[in-house]
């Protein structure tokens, strides 16, 4: 499969792509922001795979041209059967400190971001393939909210429409889109929000079941939006 995945150089995208890199037949362009940690990521792939094909992209999806990646979308992939957009950042701020500036940042990393990279991405889309939104517990409707995620939170839900939203316009082209609103899994960005917490998942756990879920979802799945928790946050 060809797959391309965002927010690759730390926490649940990293341990996504070991897990997607265990099956050499897999092209995957790892995309990220720290070269270092792509390296990083890089090696271990290696070492855990020796003949996976990993292709690290140091690439800022919020502020980078696009013109600039697809050129090596089209030469190294042709085609993309999935596309995992689970970049992104947290403001932690109560309501009362938090100022425009931070939601339109939340907005701008968890919503747009990815906008921009399926809109760019769209043409190397094909029936069949599947786009996986990364979504969170603190946007999904009825769950559980915490002080100081207000922002996050609301960017989050945004997501998850627009995945809807998608979905059913692009169902007779045969591109399906799902959204995992996951719950907590042992991150530097639970540790952000949530100081001293240690979740019961961790990180590579959670890694295995996208990884798992982007491959194979899309099968059972369209245009929804599902919580992946089992505990609140």
């Amino acid at each position: 499969m060809n797959i391309v995945i965002t927010g690759a150089s730390s926490g649940i995208g990293f341990e996504t792509v070991l897990e997607l890199a265990l099956t050499p037949a897999n092209k995957i362009v790892a995309i990220a922001r720290s070269a270092d940690k792509l390296r990083r990521l890089l090696e271990i792939a290696r070492g855990l795979s020796p003949e996976c094909t990993v292709l690290p992209v140091e690439f800022d999806i919020v502020h980078d041209d696009y013109a600039a990646l697809l050129p090596f979308l089209e030469e190294h992939l042709g085609h993309i059967d999935v596309l995992i957009n689970n970049a992104g950042s947290l403001v932690n701020k109560p309501f009362a400190e938090t100022g425009e500036e931070d939601l339109g940042l939340m907005l701008e990393s968890n919503l747009i971001s990815h906008f921009r990279m399926i809109k760019n991405t769209f043409p190397l889309l094909r029936s069949g393939s599947h786009v996986l939104n990364i979504g969170s517990m603190g946007g999904y409707q009825g769950s559980v909210k915490f002080p100081g995620l207000s922002a996050y939170s609301a960017s989050k839900a945004a997501l998850h429409a627009l995945t809807e939203c998608l979905a059913y316009e692009h169902a007779e082209a045969g591109i399906r889109f799902n959204c995992l609103a996951l719950g907590s899994a042992q991150t530097e960005m639970l540790e952000q929000a949530f100081p001293g917490y240690q979740s019961p998942v961790m990180a590579f756990e959670m890694g295995k079941y996208v990884a798992d879920f982007a491959r194979t979802g899309h099968k059972f799945f369209n245009g929804k939006v599902l919580p992946v928790a089992v505990t609140t946050p």
